[in-house]
């Protein structure tokens, strides 16, 4: 079969473009921005990329064109695939048909931590022999790509994917994740996002409903006993076996702190055993406990996926160290939502101790974009020492709201900057040896964390 992919430089649909490859389909696709890294990890892969949607591209005569949620009405080339009645599917429903279709599906879903989780999971049963084949929504430092068939040549069926709640395209409203069915299925956390699409977390929590609906009894819930949202998606009814983790009360998964970073897993208070490993934080210790029980329904013991973890290295853009000029660290993290950045400075801070954050931050996505979120930054920035804001004034990324005036209950710590070049002087000046700079966004943010290391050589 050929597929034409529109939309083909997302991190999604670009790993589908992986997948179809590798499973012999041909496959090409064009994007509005067709650029590196994603424009050349797809060629390297043989898939011919076109940069634009001219309506042209219909005499490429796929079989099927496959539609990106980025692709809208008013596209030219989705104008003339309606005007001529020719096929197409969106990207999860193709995936849904012809990649998951007869596997064991583990899905990982929820506001934070999916594609962390979805790593852990998916390198705990390659450890254990499982060869499974996955696709995440970043780059998982074990593999060094984010998605690939494998499996079925080793008598594996089994298959990790990071469960998205956005849509499907614009012409199918359900959540990504519906199209998956599920037979294990993480439920991480649950909160307000996705603004543009969503007008309250009750919506999203019917979305989330419809995911656990399409887990068969055979299955497996493992669903974040300490999330009050979740309790109320589960109390809508569920037909599956069911474990949570994390909760207070002692039952499921649970775990006991170490003075170290590492922790003590337990379920139904037995010890199990001891992660030593050098990731921190709560939300990743969480995400352990997710990753290890959802392994555990198709058969990996927790002993083996405990001693998978002290192998498991992070995942790009989540506290990546980009580099350390004159003693001063410069991070990359993916945080955009204030719960998840108030994770992320919160970690750091745990990490260095006294030493000064300089957290420089870039609200990027479309829930920070239209304000939904404004008031609660502050907040999450208070364990920085300085706080760096950048917000574009025009152009797709503009913020429609006036982001100096957001950061102002920080004080003197906190300013806001439109321009990369005098927000990269200013972070220059600030900084001083044993500063940690930790740059979050869930774009490519202009280069800065580059930017900000040539300029302290300097």
């Amino acid at each position: 079969m050929h597929i034409h992919i529109l939309g083909i430089c997302g991190t999604f649909m670009g790993g589908l473009a992986v997948l179809a490859k590798e499973a012999g389909h041909r496959v090409t696709g064009c994007d509005a921005n067709v650029y590196p890294p994603m424009s050349t990890q797809l060629e390297a892969q043989g898939i011919e990329l076109i940069e634009g949607f001219d309506p042209a591209q219909v005499t490429l005569q796929p079989d099927l064109f496959v539609i990106g949620n980025v692709v809208s009405r008013g596209n030219p080339l989705m104008e003339e695939i309606l005007n001529r009645g020719l096929p197409y599917t969106s990207g999860p429903q193709w995936i849904g048909e012809h990649i998951l279709r007869d596997r064991w599906v583990l899905s990982v879903a929820g506001t934070h931590g999916k594609t962390t989780t979805a790593s852990m999971l998916a390198w705990i049963l390659e450890d254990a022999g499982y060869h499974p084949g996955f696709l995440i929504g970043g780059v998982p430092m074990n593999f060094g790509i984010s998605a690939r068939l494998s499996g079925r040549e080793n008598g594996s069926s089994f298959f990790v994917i990071e469960a998205d709640e956005y849509d499907t395209a614009f012409f199918d409203k359900r959540s990504k994740f519906v199209h998956y069915r599920s037979r294990t299925a993480i439920l991480n956390n649950l909160e307000y996002d996705h603004a543009d699409i969503f007008p309250d977390l009750t919506a999203i929590e019917t979305q989330f409903h419809h995911l656990v609906r399409t887990v068969p009894q055979v299955g497996r819930l493992v669903v974040n006993g300490r999330e009050d949202a979740l309790r109320r998606v589960i109390d809508r009814g569920c037909w599956s076996d069911l474990e949570r983790f994390g909760g207070a009360d002692g039952q499921g998964w649970t775990m006991r702190d170490q003075e170290d970073g590492s922790f003590d897993v337990l379920f139904n208070g037995e010890e199990l055993g001891r992660v030593r490993w050098e990731l921190t934080g709560e939300h990743n210790r969480m995400n352990a406990l997710a990753a290890i029980a959802a392994a555990r329904h198709v058969g990996v013991t927790p002993a083996v996926a405990i001693d998978a973890l002290s192998r498991f290295v992070s995942v790009k853009r989540r506290m990546e160290v980009r580099g350390v000029v004159r003693d001063i660290t410069v991070y990359d993290d993916f945080a955009h939502h204030p719960t998840a950045i108030a994770t992320t400075v919160g970690g750091l801070r745990r990490k260095v101790g006294g030493a000064r954050i300089l957290a420089v931050l870039e609200p990027r996505s479309n829930t920070m974009k239209l304000g939904t979120m404004k008031e609660a930054l502050p907040a999450s920035l208070g364990d920085a020492d300085l706080v760096f804001g950048y917000g574009a004034r025009s152009g797709k990324d503009a913020l429609g709201w006036d982001l100096g005036e957001a950061l102002a209950p920080l004080g003197d710590k906190a300013g806001a900057w439109d321009d990369i070049g005098t927000l990269v002087d200013a972070i220059v000046r600030a900084a001083r040896p044993g500063d940690h700079v930790l740059v979050m966004s869930n774009g490519g943010f202009g280069g800065v964390h580059q930017k900000i290391l040539d300029a302290l050589a300097q």
